[in-house]
C-alpha cells in the first residue's frame, strides 16, 4: 500500500490518483443491486413528500445505481439542482460538491467526498457499536472491540438512573424567584429590615444593588454603607402569620434583648453628589451567623447605615437558605468528574455528555433551592461566542467550494518537497501567525480543511497533524491580546489597562516567552512523533475509504423515519446497501485482499487536477473574509459598535448574498453538535461557579500566597497563578476561570501587605490560561471546534488520544514558562515596559 519505505525526513510515496469507483456496486454487485433497487410506485412519482425526501438524501447516495429508477422519476431529472451536481475527474472519480450559478469551470476534482450530511461521520469508527442505520452490522466497523452486552446494559441503566434523578428534581422544585425589596437608608439613621424567615443554617446571603463601587475601588472613596444582622429576642412570642407580614413592627417594650450575630459588611459607595447619576452596581455577601436558638421569640433583622449626606436608595434581596459552599464544591467536583468520565471512556458522545452534566448541575442547584429560571439559563450562554462560531463555519463552508484549500494543500506539498516534517512545520508556522492576528477558533476553522486535504494528498493520517496544529494554535493565541479569549478578558480589564498594559506591552512580554515555548514544543513533538509510522493509517487506505462510505449510507438511513411507506421503503434500501458494504469490508479485512495501486500522481498531475475551481467565488469570498479580518482588528475602536460575533455574522450574510447558493447545503455543513456542546458547556460552567467551585480554587490560591514570607511572595504568586490556571484550564473552560482569576490577581496586587507588581501576575495568568488549553480535548474552544470539523471529514480522535499528546506538552511548556518568569521577573525584575 505504502510503496517503498520512507526515511524519517521524507515520505517517498507520492499521493496516488484516486481511481477507485465509489459506486462500487456497479460491476461486482449488479445482481444484488437489481434485487434491492427501489422501484417507486406511480403515486410516489407525484408525491411532494417523496420529492422532499429525495432532495434531502446525500448526493453520494442519490448517484448510486440503487436509486437509478427513482432518480428517473424525479421532475427535471436532467437538470439537477446545484447540490446534486458533481465534478468528474479525468479518471472518472465522482466527487460531489455544490456548484454555483456563476461557476463555469467543470471537470475538476476534489480531495474529499464532500457529502451534504449534517451529522459527522465518526460513526464508522465509534466505540460503542451502535447502529446508526437501525441494523446490527455497524459494530463491525469500529476500530475497537464492540461493547459487551452486560456493559451496554449497565451503561444504559446508569444513564437512565441519572436521567430519572434530575428529571424528578426538576419536576418537584420550582424556579427561584428573587423578592427584591426597595429600601431607602436615611442619613444619620439606621435602617432596620425584619427578615420574615429564619435561616435553615448559620448563614444568610444578602444582595444589594444601587450606587455602589466595586470592592477594588474601595480605597478611592470615603463614603460607605455598613450592613449587619441582629438577633432580637422578644418578651412575647410572635405568631408565624405575623412574621410573614412585611410591615411588621416590633414595639420597643416587647424587645427583651438585641445581639449582633455578624460583623459589619462595609460596602463602598459613590459620593453623595453622584448617587442619582451613576449606573447600578450589584454586590453579594454571605453572612456567617453566630450560634443562636431558633424559637418563636427570636427574630432576625438587617441593619443598614451610611455616612452620606443624603438618603441612599437601594434594592435589597436576602436568602435564608443559600448554598453551602463546602457542599456545593463537592457536588460541582462530582459533576465535573462525571463529565470527564463520560468523555474519556467515550460512554456517550461529548455533546450528549455536556448536556447530561449541565442538566444535572442545574438539577443540583434546584435541589439546593437555587433553581435558575429559563431566562437566566439563556443569559448564561455566551451568544457572542456561538454567533462567531456559526458565522465563521458558514464562511469556511462557502470558501471551501472555491477549491482554495485544495490549491493551498498542493502548494504546501510543492514547497516542502513532499517531506513530512517541513510540511508539519509549515502548517504550524502559519497556524501560529494566524492565531496572532485572529482568535484561535477562527484560525482552526480556516486551517483544519487545509491540513486534512494536505494529509490526504500525502496519504497521511490527519489526526496527529491536527493535534499538532491545535497545540500551536493555542500557543500562537497567547502572544497578542486578540489571539485567545482569556487574553481579551485580561487586556480589557480596567486595572490591567491602568497598570500600563497596552497592545504593544502585552505582545512584547508574551511574545518573548511564547517564542521560547514554540522552540521547546517543536522539539518535543518531533520526539513524540519520531517514527514515520506515527503519521500513517493503521490500516490500508482502501479500507478507510470503505468505512467512510458505509458511514455515509448508514447516516442517510438514520436520517429517515418510518412515518410513511415511501420513507420506510427508501430506508430499507439504504440499509441493504450498507449491509452489503459491511460484508465487503469484512471480506477485505479477514482475507487481506486489498488492492495495492503502484501508480503515484506527480506534482504536475496534482496541479492540473486541483486548480482554483471557481475564481469568481474566490474573489467574492476573499473580499468578504478581508472585510471580516479588517473589522476584527478594528473592533476595539470605541466608535465601531460591532463585536466579533456581529462582524462575522455580517460577513456571512454578505457572502451568502454574493454566492447565491443553496442555503440548505451550507447549513448542513455547520457543526451543530459543536455549537450545542458549547451552549451546554457554558451552562455547566456557570452552574459550577454558582456551586462555588471556581471561587474555591481562587481562595485556595490566595491563601497559599499569603502564607509565605514577603521576599518569596512574588515567586510563589507567579508559580501558583501559572500552574493553577494551567491545570484548571485543562479541565474547565478557561473563560470563566480567567474571569475569576483576574479579580484575584488584581486584589493581590492591591493588597498593601503583599506589594506585588501587577504585570508579572497578568503574564503568569495569561500563559497558564492559554497553554493549559492544550491539556485536554475540551480544555480550549479551538480544540472542540477542530475535533468537530475533523469528525465531519471522517477523522475522529478521542479524548485519550489528545490527552496523551497534549498533556505532556502542557507540562513541558508550563515548566519552560516557569523558568522564563523566574528569570525575567524575579531575578531580572522586568516588571514594567
Amino acid at each position: 500500500m505504502w510503496g517503498k519505505k520512507s526515511s524519517e525526513d521524507e515520505f517517498v510515496s507520492r499521493p496516488r490518483a484516486r481511481t477507485r469507483d465509489r459506486n462500487r456496486g456497479v460491476d461486482d454487485l449488479d445482481d444484488e443491486l437489481a434485487a434491492s433497487r427501489f422501484e417507486p410506485s406511480p403515486s410516489t412519482r407525484l408525491s411532494t413528500a417523496m420529492l422532499d425526501l429525495w432532495n434531502d438524501l446525500p448526493d453520494h447516495v442519490k448517484r448510486d445505481p440503487t436509486f437509478v429508477q427513482l432518480k428517473a422519476t424525479m421532475p427535471n431529472s436532467g437538470n439537477a439542482r446545484p447540490s446534486e451536481l458533481s465534478d468528474v475527474t479525468e479518471e472518472g472519480d465522482l466527487t460531489p460538491r455544490m456548484v454555483f450559478p456563476d461557476e463555469a469551470v467543470a471537470g475538476k476534482g476534489d480531495f474529499l467526498t464532500n457529502v451534504s450530511v449534517a451529522a459527522s461521520l465518526h460513526a464508522s469508527r465509534g466505540k460503542h457499536g451502535h447502529d446508526s442505520g437501525g441494523h446490527g452490522h455497524h459494530e463491525h466497523l469500529t476500530d475497537k472491540a464492540p461493547m459487551k452486552p452486560w456493559a451496554r446494559h449497565l451503561r444504559m441503566g446508569v444513564l437512565i438512573l441519572i436521567w430519572l434523578i434530575f428529571t424528578w428534581i426538576l419536576m418537584t422544585k420550582q424556579e427561584r424567584e428573587e423578592d427584591i425589596h426597595q429600601i431607602s437608608v436615611p442619613k444619620n439613621q439606621i435602617k432596620s429590615y425584619l427578615m420574615q424567615e429564619m435561616p435553615s443554617e448559620r448563614q444568610v446571603a444578602v444582595s444589594i444593588a444601587g450606587a455602589l463601587l466595586p470592592p477594588e475601588y474601595g480605597n478611592l472613596t470615603e463614603s460607605f454603607m455598613e450592613v449587619w444582622i441582629e438577633l432580637i429576642q422578644t418578651r412575647l412570642p410572635v405568631p408565624e402569620a405575623q412574621r410573614r407580614n412585611v410591615s411588621l413592627h416590633i414595639k420597643q417594650d416587647n424587645i427583651a434583648s438585641v445581639r449582633n450575630l455578624t460583623e459589619p459588611w462595609r460596602v463602598p459607595l459613590v459620593s453623595s453628589e453622584s448617587v442619582d447619576v451613576v449606573p447600578e452596581v450589584k454586590r453579594d455577601h454571605l453572612f456567617l451567623l453566630d450560634d443562636f436558638e431558633i424559637s418563636n421569640i427570636n427574630l432576625l433583622r438587617l441593619q443598614m447605615r451610611t455616612n452620606l449626606r443624603v438618603s441612599f436608595p437601594a434594592a435589597l434581596h436576602y436568602d435564608t437558605s443559600p448554598i453551602n459552599m463546602e457542599d456545593g464544591v463537592i457536588y460541582a467536583a462530582i459533576v465535573l468528574i462525571g463529565l470527564y468520565a463520560m468523555v474519556i471512556f467515550e460512554i456517550v458522545h461529548r455533546t450528549l455528555a455536556a448536556m447530561i452534566a449541565s442538566t444535572m448541575s442545574v438539577a443540583i442547584l434546584a435541589a439546593l433551592n437555587e433553581r435558575p429560571t429559563m431566562a437566566e439559563l439563556v443569559r448564561w450562554i455566551d451568544v457572542e461566542t456561538l454567533l462567531l462560531l456559526f458565522s465563521m463555519m458558514v464562511l469556511v463552508a462557502i470558501f471551501s467550494e472555491t477549491g482554495i484549500f485544495d490549491y493551498l494543500a498542493v502548494f504546501a506539498y510543492k514547497i516542502t518537497g513532499g517531506k513530512i516534517w517541513p510540511l508539519i512545520n509549515t502548517l504550524c508556522f502559519f497556524t501560529v501567525m494566524l492565531s496572532m492576528v485572529l482568535d484561535n477558533v477562527t484560525t482552526v476553522l480556516l486551517m483544519t480543511p487545509v491540513s486534512i486535504r494536505l494529509c490526504e494528498v500525502m496519504e497521511l493520517n490527519p489526526v496527529p497533524v491536527l493535534m499538532s496544529m491545535i497545540i500551536y494554535s493555542n500557543i500562537g493565541g497567547a502572544i497578542t491580546p486578540v489571539g485567545d479569549p482569556p487574553n481579551v478578558i485580561l487586556a480589557s480589564h480596567e486595572d490591567v489597562v491602568k497598570a500600563g498594559v497596552d497592545f504593544g506591552v502585552f505582545t512584547l512580554h508574551m511574545g518573548v516567552g511564547t517564542l521560547i515555548v514554540f522552540v521547546v514544543v517543536n522539539i518535543q513533538l518531533r520526539l513524540t512523533f519520531r517514527s514515520i509510522n506515527d503519521f500513517r493509517f493503521a490500516e490500508p487506505q482502501e479500507v478507510q475509504e470503505l468505512r467512510h462510505e458505509i458511514a455515509i449510507w448508514q447516516r442517510a438511513a438514520a436520517s429517515l423515519s418510518s412515518y410513511s411507506r415511501d420513507e420506510d421503503s427508501v430506508r430499507e434500501t439504504l440499509l441493504k446497501k450498507a449491509r452489503r458494504l459491511v460484508q465487503e469490508l469484512q471480506r477485505k479485512v479477514t482475507s487481506g485482499s486489498v488492492a495495492v495501486e503502484d501508480y503515484k500522481a506527480t506534482l504536475e498531475d496534482l496541479q492540473l487536477k486541483y486548480p482554483i475551481r471557481n475564481k469568481m467565488l474566490l474573489l467574492k469570498s476573499g473580499l468578504t473574509i478581508l472585510f471580516v479580518v479588517v473589522l476584527f482588528f478594528l473592533h476595539s475602536i470605541p466608535q465601531l459598535n460591532l463585536s466579533l460575533g456581529w462582524t462575522a455574522l455580517l460577513g456571512a450574510i454578505l457572502l451568502l448574498v454574493l454566492a447565491d447558493q443553496d442555503m440548505e447545503g451550507v447549513l448542513a455543513r455547520v457543526e451543530w453538535s459543536t455549537l450545542l456542546f458549547f451552549a451546554a458547556l457554558f451552562i455547566l460552567m456557570e452552574a459550577l461557579s454558582r456551586l462555588g467551585l471556581i471561587n474555591w480554587i481562587g481562595r485556595q490560591t490566595e491563601n497559599l500566597i499569603l502564607a509565605v514570607p514577603e521576599k518569596y511572595q512574588l515567586a510563589v504568586a507567579l508559580l501558583l497563578i501559572l500552574w493553577v490556571s494551567a491545570l484548571a484550564s485543562s479541565f474547565v473552560d478557561n473563560i470563566p476561570l480567567t474571569t475569576m482569576m483576574v479579580r484575584i490577581v488584581c486584589s493581590l496586587a492591591q493588597n498593601a501587605e503583599l506589594s506585588l507588581p501587577l504585570q508579572p501576575l497578568v503574564w503568569a495568568l495569561a500563559f497558564g490560561a492559554c497553554l493549559g488549553g492544550n491539556g485536554t480535548l475540551i480544555g480550549s474552544s479551538s480544540n472542540v471546534v477542530c475535533a468537530g470539523v475533523a469528525e465531519q471529514h471522517g477523522y475522529r480522535f478521542t479524548f485519550v488520544q489528545f490527552f496523551k499528546v497534549g498533556f505532556p506538552v502542557v507540562i513541558v511548556s508550563v515548566t519552560t514558562i516557569t523558568v522564563y518568569l523566574m528569570v525575567a521577573h524575579v531575578a531580572l525584575e522586568w516588571n514594567g515596559v
